[in-house]
């Protein structure tokens, strides 16, 4: 087990993820926490949240769906963040709880989110002002640790990335010499520093205010087992796994990829601004088009990596996930950053059913490569 856990990012995912995990292994008896919240953007419209989290009565959390064929709908009151941090206002705080407190550090940042600002590379990033990118964050925070003991630290990103504890890793380590750090600073990162690869999976489709939100039942956080890690908690939604690759490309081809195709029939077809994903469904010639493109292309597509079976299944749950009739999973949410996630989500895709050599067909996955080409050209 382990005691605090630093998490950056105020999302109503995290709030249902993290959050929720944490208070339920709490309530089973277990010694893990509490949960530090850190607000790593500038953005003062989550100033409110920053404030919220950490009072008394916790936050809820309302989980409702279907769950091998019962229906759920249970609220948690979530008691295991006990503070909220503003990396801008509170930076010296936040510092002094990173150095003396924290065993794990936890982050979801978004698309974006391993980006490195201009301003954050060089020797001011270890001037002591709070750095301006998330990466900068953690660097100048890693360094005051090292500075004042030492001590390891688990990291564990739920950034929706592929190998996201080797990519933030290597920002750091770059951010590191580029600053001018010493070497033996740059030696305990790489030796002390667990940054693990995870993979996450719920679907949170509504925050509740300032804080909370709604989610469903399914859950999956799952973790690449390396030297010297250990589960953050107990809890069944944990999955302690030797490759993570399956998971990541369950999700990412059927139920990321099945998004982004509605998505694009959303924005294409111009349709209800607050259309969410069960709405869009209840139109039988869309979910026909969706459910022609699961079965006749991406299943074929993971047959041909010996995974048809796990798809198959997978298929199966992800719709009724998207029909949760308790769920407004709006699709304009899904719709931000949609050129990036048609690269990741079917472009990735057709590259690796292509990597044994013998693709099937896939003329309407097909039709979004040939238009970002276009839109590249």
């Amino acid at each position: 087990m382990t005691g605090r856990i630093i998490q950056f990012g105020t999302s109503r995912f995290l709030q249902a993820h993290v959050g929720v995990f944490v208070h339920e292994a709490r309530v089973s008896g277990q010694d893990v926490g509490p949960i530090a919240v850190v607000q790593a953007s500038n953005s003062t419209g989550r100033a409110g949240r920053v404030q919220a989290f950490g009072r008394p009565e916790g936050y809820p959390v309302l989980i409702r769906g279907i769950e091998n064929g019962v229906k759920i709908d249970r609220r948690i009151d979530v008691l295991s963040v006990d503070r909220g941090f503003s990396a801008a206002r509170d930076w010296r705080e936040l510092s002094d709880c990173f150095v003396a407190e924290a065993d794990v550090v936890v982050s979801n940042m978004g698309d974006t989110g391993y980006e490195v600002a201009d301003s954050d590379r060089g020797s001011a990033l270890l001037s002591g002002d709070v750095p301006q990118s998330f990466p900068g964050k953690l660097t100048a925070l890693l360094h005051r640790r090292w500075q004042d003991g030492a001590r390891p630290l688990t990291v564990l990103p739920c950034e929706l990335v592929h190998r996201n504890g080797r990519i933030l890793e290597d920002r750091v380590l770059a951010l590191a010499s580029e600053a001018g750090a010493p070497s033996a600073f740059v030696e305990w990162i790489a030796k002390e520093i667990i940054f693990a690869e995870t993979l996450v999976d719920r679907i949170v489709s509504e925050p509740i205010e300032p804080i909370g939100a709604v989610a469903e039942p399914y859950a999956l956080w799952a973790i690449k087992r390396a030297p010297g890690l250990s589960a953050l908690c107990v809890h069944p939604a944990i999955v302690l796994a030797d490759e993570l690759e399956p998971f990541e490309r369950l999700k990412l081809h059927i139920l990321n990829l099945g998004h982004t195709v509605l998505a694009d029939i959303w924005l294409s077809e111009s349709r209800a601004p607050n259309e969410t994903v069960r709405e869009i469904l209840a139109n039988a010639s869309i979910a026909e088009r969706l459910d022609h493109i699961l079965q006749r292309e991406v299943l074929p597509g993971f047959a041909v990596h010996g995974m048809e079976a796990e798809a198959r299944a997978y298929i199966v749950t992800t719709l009724d996930r998207f029909r949760n009739p308790f769920l407004d999973h709006r699709i304009s949410d899904i719709a931000q950053n949609h050129v990036m996630k048609i690269d990741r989500r079917i472009l990735a895709f057709l590259k690796w059913i292509t990597e044994r050599g013998h693709a099937p067909a896939t003329p309407k996955l097909d039709a979004f490569k040939a238009r970002q080409s276009a839109l590249h050209a």
